[in-house]
């Protein structure tokens, strides 16, 4: 019986025969290990320690110092495990300090849907966790990290956090770990190696250089001059590919001599770090220095197609942007992640792309190349609403979440810069906001641009309803519902069928989650959506079937019901489109389950649990696990039933509301409880149930 309804069940598929990914993947995010990796036995073992009796680790040092390696290196170990995983949050791209909460949030897999303060919904669900977080560059934000961290420690006895910072938070129970430079000394010196490696790694013609004793010397000559930072050995290896060793170490020394001079001030280190860039930058062609620059301007990693669009113009025309990004790539400048299953991206490290941000300055571009960033990523989200209701859905899912930080940098700036382009990107990003999981940050975003916009028709009536989708996930129906009136009376003035479709679900959706169906029918149902007009194949004809199917069902007209879900999956179908496919699939299984069809109830519930897991959906998630609980409790499995409502309940604790507090979700749920116990006994309940709370959500 488990094999056959179970969610964890990884050979299970969707109506379709589409297979789902593997429900239940180890709980963490690691990122992949840099290959160049060497030496810190003696860090190591000192973090392998710390990290059992400590709670809060920071390591400290200068950019390039190898912090983030070192961190990674260390929580990767196998006896780092926790029970509820090991999470890596990379802050670098982050620049809006209220939303770190949000990208912790998000990273450990709370989608947090409840209108509670985010600090206090995340502490409360990591009150029971016993989790290691790694808090990734840290240096711009430390004062809300040192806020969040003090927060989250005292909140949950069971949680490790290992913070990489360039200076300390300056707490109390934080044990600070100085990263150094790696040791220089000797012929088999860490700093050698990890020169020698980039080295061959640039060139295997770089071997003759180590197998000659005199210019092994050498080259450790240049390390030292380095002072074993890990990222000026790179830099410094990668240039074998065109220099002998010889040529190099005359050419770095005599530019150590002229600016170690000018940067007088800075401690040694920083002067070496900031004078091998500087190195480095001198050594690129004129077009690579000119992309170097421009290429600051991106927080996170990015593709080749945003590089052309962003950075291309004056002396470099777009069709010669990817061969001088591969001139950078190959000299270290740029690191390039290829991904399984997408293609190449790219990415500068934070100390390379200060540098790049001063020299942007300095060729009096910052502003028009960040414009030209801000209003890439907004077109891109413009052709992502276009995509969503289409085959390539799932697609434009991951690239949007792949692409996540830049758009947060491109709102942040349009906020500002050009509010109305804002309000535009806001609002076209409706489905991410609303189906994706980012309700606070979705409702943020679009409040600050509806604030500062002018009220432009379209524009501004599409955010008000974009903003309303997110209030009704966060249990804000009054006004939820004042938006969905103010939206109709909008979309009429303006003549627009498919905006007054969509004012039609809000409204209906914001009456009939509180427990009013036949008032939602009335405002969605199918004379109201004729009285509209309107594309069938729109998104806001959809969503108006969506609703009525729903309050179909919660009046007990199942045989409706079941035609308005039919015809609405159909169309979906008939599209491409798997999210609200997947809804349509949950509509039928209620039906079924309200007449008693428990076996035809668990089939529609496990295809619409397949098209969650592929859109990240842990609202619809949870949704698919108390119903399909309610299902095989209804055939006589009690124990996997419970099973089931425990796993359900760890879901909606990433959710942030169990049932969203509505009495229909809660009847769902509550059916199969009753159900479930009946058949097995309190005592069997309650420890399927606990074994089922403890599967992962990540």
């Amino acid at each position: 019986m488990f094999g056959e309804y179970s969610f964890n069940d990884n050979q299970a598929e969707s109506a379709d025969g589409d297979p789902g990914p593997d429900p239940c993947p180890a709980p963490g995010n690691l990122p992949p290990e840099p290959a160049s990796f060497v030496g810190r036995e003696q860090e190591l073992h000192l973090l392998d320690g710390l990290l059992r009796e400590r709670r809060l680790v920071t390591l400290t040092g200068v950019g390039g110092v190898g912090k983030s390696r070192l961190a990674l290196r260390a929580v990767a170990a196998a006896h780092q495990a926790r029970p509820d995983g090991v999470w890596w949050v990379e802050l670098s791209p982050l620049r809006d300090p209220s939303l770190l909460t949000a990208t912790v949030a998000h990273t450990v897999g709370l989608a947090d849907h409840s209108p509670r303060p985010p600090d206090e919904e995340l502490c409360a669900w990591m009150a029971d966790k016993e989790l290691l977080l790694v808090l990734d560059t840290c240096e711009h934000l430390v004062a809300d990290c040192r806020h969040l961290v003090g927060e989250l420690l005292q909140s949950a006895p069971g949680l490790t956090i290992l913070v990489t910072s360039r200076e300390p938070l300056d707490m109390p129970t934080e044990e600070i770990v100085a990263v150094r430079p790696l040791p220089c000394e000797g012929p088999d010196s860490d700093a050698l190696t990890l020169f020698r490696a980039r080295a061959l790694a640039a060139t295997p013609q770089a071997a003759a250089v180590f197998a000659d004793p005199a210019r092994t010397a050498l080259a450790a000559e240049v390390c030292r001059r380095l002072d074993g930072i890990p990222l000026a050995l790179e830099l410094a290896g990668a240039r074998l590919r065109l220099w002998t060793l010889e040529h190099m170490a005359e050419r770095i020394g005599a530019r150590f001599e002229v600016l170690s001079d000018a940067r007088a001030a800075l401690p040694r280190r920083h002067q070496t770090m900031r004078t091998t860039i500087g190195w480095s930058h001198e050594l690129c062609e004129p077009l690579e220095r000119l992309l170097w620059a421009r290429l600051s301007v991106f927080t996170g990693d990015f593709d080749i197609a945003a590089a052309r669009a962003v950075c291309s113009g004056g002396p470099l025309p777009a069709a010669r942007v990817e061969r001088v990004l591969a001139g950078l790539a190959a000299k270290s400048v740029v690191l390039r992640i290829q991904e399984r299953g997408s293609g190449a991206r790219y990415r500068l490290l934070d100390t390379i792309r200060e540098y790049g941000q001063d020299w942007l300055e300095e060729l009096g571009e910052v502003e028009i190349v960040t414009d030209r960033h801000a209003h890439w990523y907004a077109a891109l989200s413009q052709a992502a609403e276009r995509g969503w209701m289409g085959p390539g859905q799932v697609d434009w899912y991951r690239r949007i979440t792949a692409e996540h930080a830049q758009l947060r940098t491109a709102l942040e700036h349009l906020i500002t810069a050009d509010p109305t382009a804002a309000l535009e990107m806001a609002g076209a990003l409706w489905f991410y906001w609303f189906a994706c999981g980012h309700v606070h940050e979705g409702r943020g975003f679009l409040e600050r641009a509806l604030r500062r916009a002018p009220r432009t028709e379209l524009a501004y009536n599409q955010a008000m309803w974009a903003l309303g989708l997110t209030m009704i996930l966060q249990g804000d129906m009054d006004e939820a519902r004042r938006l969905g009136e103010e939206c109709a009376r909008d979309a009429a003035h303006l003549a627009d069928p498919e905006r007054e479709l969509r004012a039609a679900y809000l409204h209906a959706a914001s009456v009939l989650m509180p427990g009013d169906p036949v008032r939602a029918l009335q405002l969605a149902g199918p004379q109201a959506r004729a009285a509209h007009g309107g594309r069938p194949s729109g998104v806001g004809w959809l969503l108006c079937k969506l609703v009525t199917s729903y309050a179909l069902s919660a009046l007990g007209r199942f045989e409706q019901a079941t035609d308005e879900a039919q015809s609405l999956r159909e169309a979906c179908a008939e599209l491409g489109e798997r999210w609200m496919r997947a809804y349509a699939d949950y509509i039928l299984a209620m039906n079924a389950l309200g007449l008693g069809d428990y076996g035809e109830a668990a089939r529609h519930v496990r295809a619409m649990l397949s098209g969650k897991r592929l859109l990240g959906d842990r609202l619809g998630i949870a949704l698919g696990l108390d119903l399909l609980a309610a299902a095989v409790a209804g055939l006589g499995d009690g124990e996997l039933a419970a099973r089931l409502l425990g796993t359900g309940h760890a879901w909606w604790r990433t959710v942030g509301r169990p049932q969203m507090g509505s009495p229909s979700l809660t009847a769902v749920r509550d059916q199969g409880e009753r159900q479930a116990r009946a058949a097995i006994g309190d005592a069997a309940y309650e420890a399927a149930f606990l074994g089922g709370a403890a599967a992962p959500t990540g």
